[in-house]
């Protein structure tokens, strides 16, 4: 993130008395008078984020990318939606799923748009050996973010563990599509390719 400048009343402090004087009777010419701050820089859209994750020219600028894309995710936009997801994030660590799951399901239905909560839902049915309503979740969730990589990744891991290989192939894809350089997902690619599609003669 950009640093913004020091602020004027900052600046004036560290600069000494001579700012205090009006312009052109502190000794300075009139150009060397400090500049005004500069507004921030504009933030990077999601749209960006997305761009440069599609073009990251190394794993490491790629992982980088995909961290600011997940934070951006993560943002509920409620307090009270982030508080109940940290707490069950405790839970999950706790291995106290059915709580997880429990306030999970506070959380979509006081924020039914965010995609976030419905794949962090699915974990925990997944984690409860529920893969349907996994299943379902990381559907939901891709209706409402259809570039939420890590739900098509957790959506392509549970498709391969029903022995679903065509469409776990489709949905490690999808994941491909939009995160280029997520070493797994290629590797499970690889792995099915010739399986779903056939091995070449």
């Amino acid at each position: 993130m950009l640093r913004s400048v020091l602020p004027g009343l900052l600046a004036a402090l560290i600069a000494g008395p001579a700012l205090a004087a009006p312009p052109g009777l502190s000794g300075r010419p009139e150009a060397e008078q400090p500049a005004e701050r500069k507004k921030p820089a504009p933030a990077i859209s999601l749209d960006d984020l997305f761009g440069r994750l599609r073009e990251a020219d190394d794993d490491e600028e790629a992982k980088g990318v995909a961290k600011l894309i997940e934070r951006r995710l993560d943002r509920s936009g409620s307090a009270t939606a982030d508080l109940l997801t940290d707490r069950a994030r405790q839970a999950m660590s706790a291995k106290d799923f059915a709580l997880a799951a429990e306030l999970m399901d506070r959380v979509t239905a006081l924020e039914p748009a965010w995609s976030e909560g419905w794949n962090r839902r699915a974990t925990v049915f997944w984690l409860l050996s529920d893969k349907q309503a996994a299943v379902a979740d990381l559907q939901r969730a891709l209706v409402l973010e259809p570039r939420h990589f890590e739900a098509w990744a957790a959506l392509g891991r549970i498709y391969l563990s029903m022995d679903d290989k065509a469409r776990a192939l489709n949905a490690f894809r999808r994941a491909a599509a939009l995160y280029p350089r997520m070493a797994k997902v290629n590797e499970a690619i690889d792995r099915l390719a010739p399986d779903v599609d056939g091995r070449d003669l």
